[in-house]
């Protein structure tokens, strides 16, 4: 087929329709690694996978009901006051992409570096395996404000329903990432986001720590000096491991920690550091035992 065709085919496709395609595309390879990992006895936290499965339901049913239209309703009045509008064709749609993959790395990089966003982010990391359904282990909280990083998006032109189908897509094509059944893919884990490049992400040894925050390309890693390639055995999970399979407790437990520390602090601006400060809470706020 020429690049014409292709184009013109695009144009006249609803690019929601895509998203479906890759939806249940990525359904059938999450079907078939557990079957291989059934057929070869791979090790793996069956119960961790149900959790992730239960938490996936979840977040299905909540999307379904209130939490999918939050998104369009929140954006929609910053698109009434932009003066800019950008057009839906071939070419917007892929630029929109772009843009919504660099808003992507620095949503994903806020939500590591400041302790109330990571409340939601580390539900995902929580995990101490690595496979397809760690993509199904999503905040059931993360959706509802994911929608402010897309503000920017509307002010220079792009729609609500073109940003957020554009950051679906985004995540939508990260979910074959999340596997140790493909290795290194040599140049291509320099320029997309592999699955070598992202068993770094889920890392907690020391050096992974806060890398490869990219959602399609490692452009923006480079750019801003958070790249790390896989150079080390990778431990999976935080550095502080949860123990439970409890898809509720895996979502709330981070808030019940803040909540323990807000309560040990000292003053109410220690407390205001703890909750929306850096990640990493220093000693020095809490009263002394």
């Amino acid at each position: 087929m020429s690049l014409a065709k292709i184009i013109s085919s695009f144009e006249e496709s609803s690019f929601i329709t895509y998203i479906a395609y890759f939806f249940i595309f990525n359904m059938c390879i999450i079907a078939i690694e557990v079957i291989l990992d059934l057929v070869s006895a791979k090790k793996r936290r069956w119960k961790d996978s149900i959790a992730n499965f239960s938490i996936f339901l979840i977040n299905q049913v909540l999307e379904k009901t209130f939490v999918g239209s939050i998104g369009i309703i929140a954006l929609t009045p910053f698109h009434w006051l932009t003066p800019f509008t950008i057009l839906e064709s071939w070419w917007t749609w892929v630029l929109a992409i772009l843009v919504a993959d660099f808003t992507y790395y620095w949503m994903h990089r806020i939500e590591h570096e400041h302790r109330i966003l990571w409340g939601n982010h580390s539900v995902h990391h929580s995990s101490e395996d690595y496979n397809l359904t760690i993509s199904f282990r999503l905040s059931i909280i993360e959706p509802m404000i994911e929608w402010i990083f897309l503000i920017p998006m509307i002010l220079i032109g792009f729609s609500p329903f073109q940003a957020i189908i554009s950051l679906v897509f985004v995540a939508q094509f990260q979910t074959w990432i999340h596997t140790e059944r493909i290795g290194k893919l040599g140049w291509l884990d320099w320029i997309f986001n592999t699955p070598s490049v992202h068993r770094v992400h889920h890392g907690s040894n020391r050096k992974y720590l806060d890398k490869n925050y990219g959602g399609i390309t490692m452009i923006w890693d480079h750019l801003f000096g958070t790249y790390q390639k896989e150079e080390e055995k990778v431990i999976y999970g935080l550095t502080k491991p949860i123990n439970t399979n409890n898809p509720l407790t895996i979502n709330f437990i981070e808030y019940k920690h803040i909540w323990e520390d807000v309560k040990r602090c000292r003053t109410f601006k220690d407390k205001i550091r703890i909750v929306f400060g850096n990640l990493i809470w220093k000693p020095k706020y809490f009263k002394e035992k």
